[in-house]
């Protein structure tokens, strides 16, 4: 008989003399004895301590990652997506810059805007409906028109009390957001055909305080129709409205190469016709002022005009009201 038998034997026979004898501490104490190899046994290998923490950590990193995803993937109504202009860069093409000095280019600018800004403000010679909607256009391409687009921009970014969205409304052949830098993005016609639930789903913030961006957006075959239809009426009312301060420039195509133009300049409150001097014939001028007949007020821009004066200002020739000036390079 084993050495526990015996034991066990004795203790039976005590309690049945009537000895009063507690639960055996041999039973509760080899538990934890047990329970304490066990412990031991688990971290004895140092490998098994080391390994699963270096196998936890990829996993917390990746319970980390999905908080963005969601972010990137929720609705961004509310909040528009930002893009960092090179100012630097965009200086150098001669594009207006906030942080630039002062030049002879953006001296002009700030006389081209003034009467553009009364009138869409309501401090011109009369109200003008949707004044603050300004297309920029010209009869053919290469005379600069989105060059003065952009630079129109900029000037009124620097304004105090004005904000500025310029839209990318050239549908056939966009080119604001590649001048600027920037990638293609969806936009208007995004909008317009539904494919985007919400205009401020395509504006884009910059970091030119009071400048925002709105590109053209997915190519249509039905650009035209779109242009014409009741949702761009509604949408540029809601342009037009939404916010009293903001002034709104379209960087249209050409007046005599397609229809998105003269369909877009029936919605506008002002127009500015890009002439490049020398260049743009007097009979292509009149061909495309006839074709915004109806559009309330129309600007004449010489673009490229030797300057007759010292100062580099000199009036040109215009429809309504005009300013000319003349400066080296130029984009179209």
């Amino acid at each position: 008989m084993s050495l526990i038998e015996q034991a066990a034997k004795r203790l039976e026979q005590l309690r049945r003399a009537g000895v009063d004898i507690p639960q055996p501490a041999g039973d509760t104490a080899a538990e934890p004895a047990q329970a304490d190899s066990t412990v031991a046994t688990s971290l004895a290998p140092p490998a098994a301590v080391t390994e699963p923490p270096a196998a936890a950590t990829p996993k917390v990193e990746e319970q980390r990652t999905p908080p963005s995803a969601v972010a990137s993937a929720a609705p961004t109504g509310m909040v528009s997506r930002r893009v960092e202009l090179d100012l630097a860069t965009l200086a150098t093409i001669g594009l207006i810059s906030p942080d630039a000095p002062r030049s002879q280019l953006a001296d002009q600018y700030r006389v081209i805007k003034r009467p553009l800004i009364a009138n869409a403000m309501g401090r011109g010679a009369a109200p003008i409906r949707r004044g603050n909607l300004i297309m920029v256009t010209s009869a053919l391409p290469g005379e600069g028109k989105s060059f003065t687009a952009i630079n129109l921009a900029m000037s009124i970014a620097m304004e105090l009390d004005n904000t500025v969205m310029l839209v990318d409304a050239d549908v056939p052949k966009p080119s604001v957001l590649k001048m600027l830098g920037l990638t293609a993005s969806a936009g208007l016609l995004d909008v317009l055909t539904n494919e985007t639930s919400t205009l401020s789903d395509v504006l884009l913030r910059t970091n030119v305080e009071k400048l925002t961006l709105l590109p053209s957006g997915t190519q249509h075959q039905r650009a035209t129709e779109f242009l014409a239809s009741e949702a761009m009426i509604a949408l540029l009312d809601e342009m037009a409205n939404r916010y009293p301060d903001r002034i709104i420039i379209f960087d249209s195509p050409p007046l005599l190469m397609t229809t998105e133009a003269r369909v877009l300049a029936t919605h506008m409150g002002q127009v500015v016709v890009v002439v490049r001097a020398e260049s743009t014939t007097k009979n292509d001028v009149k061909h495309a002022l006839a074709a915004i007949d109806s559009c309330p007020v129309k600007l004449l821009l010489l673009n490229q005009a030797r300057a007759s004066t010292q100062d580099g200002y000199g009036y040109g020739y215009g429809y309504g009201y005009g300013y000319g000036y003349g400066y080296g390079s130029e984009r179209s």
